[in-house]
């Protein structure tokens, strides 16, 4: 089997976690070459008892480096860019000073361009336009991965993201059993992710349920912080059975491929299987 050089591009430390870990995990034990690139330190992130900014950064690089660990993966690069938050702010003491989200975008383009060429990537993973739930780092990371794969000619770019579909029913069902608290809109994620319909790749990673889980808890100062509950805290207190069957897959969208697309492999228009 060819081996190739597989690139996840994630805005801050746990977006990993919560997205690809059990493709990277998949794709690491298949002998391939996994790079984890982060454009942020996470440095705005929600965390409690730990101040913002260059304390918080130190903290949750080395929780990717655990995470990354976990995953199996041989690299992890920061792009050196700042948290943007919610909202931009002007550039602070840690990495470049640069909030990712205001980053001139064909600069940004051409420090993951050159990392692309220099490792020979096969594939690189992005988000979906909307930036998942449209945080402006992620929607940046959408504008930045796209320009970088063409500068560096990478084969493949593959949009991470969630069915849309299925998660719109998981809320509806999870609304009876779960109080969410009250600044929790559900119906703001009716734009969120990809619809069902344009998704064309469904990896199945419940055999690397461990590693994912494992990659959840090394992000430990995001289990907690904020007003409510955050998601890698309930997710990671599933029993073992409904974490293997509600995060047995992952899903990614490929543009140009045929309406209907159903593949299991991250590779599979570099190898031909389907």
């Amino acid at each position: 089997m060819a081996r190739h050089t597989c690139v996840f591009f994630h805005a801050h430390p746990d977006d990993e976690a919560l997205l690809t870990a059990g493709t990277m995990a998949r794709l690491a034990a298949q002998g391939h070459r996994v790079v984890l690139v982060l454009a942020t330190a996470g440095e705005r992130g929600l965390a409690p008892g730990t101040r913002h900014g260059a304390t918080l950064g130190v903290l949750r690089r080395a929780e990717a480096r655990a995470s990354a660990r976990a995953l199996g993966c041989a690299r992890l690069v920061f792009l050196g860019y700042t948290d943007s938050g919610h909202g931009t702010l002007p550039g602070d003491a840690t990495g470049s000073g640069v909030p990712f989200a205001t980053a001139d975008v064909e600069e940004a383009a051409g420090r993951l361009a050159a990392l692309l060429t220099e490792e020979r990537a096969s594939l690189l993973t992005v988000y979906d336009p909307a930036g998942g739930y449209g945080h402006p780092d992620h929607l940046q990371v959408h504008r930045v991965g796209y320009r970088a794969a063409r500068l560096a000619a990478t084969p493949a770019v593959l949009e991470a993201t969630v069915d849309r579909d299925l998660l719109l029913r998981g809320l509806r069902a999870a609304s009876w059993v779960y109080r969410f608290p009250p600044q929790f809109d559900r119906e703001s994620f009716r734009q969120a992710y990809a619809p069902r319909a344009q998704i064309t790749h469904r990896v199945p990673v419940k055999a690397q349920w461990r590693a994912k889980r494992a990659s959840m808890a090394a992000h430990a100062s995001q289990a907690a912080g904020g007003d409510s509950e955050r998601t890698l805290a309930a997710l990671r207190r599933l029993p073992a059975p409904l974490f293997r069957q509600l995060l047995g897959t992952e899903w990614y969208v490929q543009r140009g491929l045929p309406d209907g697309t159903a593949l299991h492999d991250p590779l599979a228009t570099l190898t031909g299987a389907h």
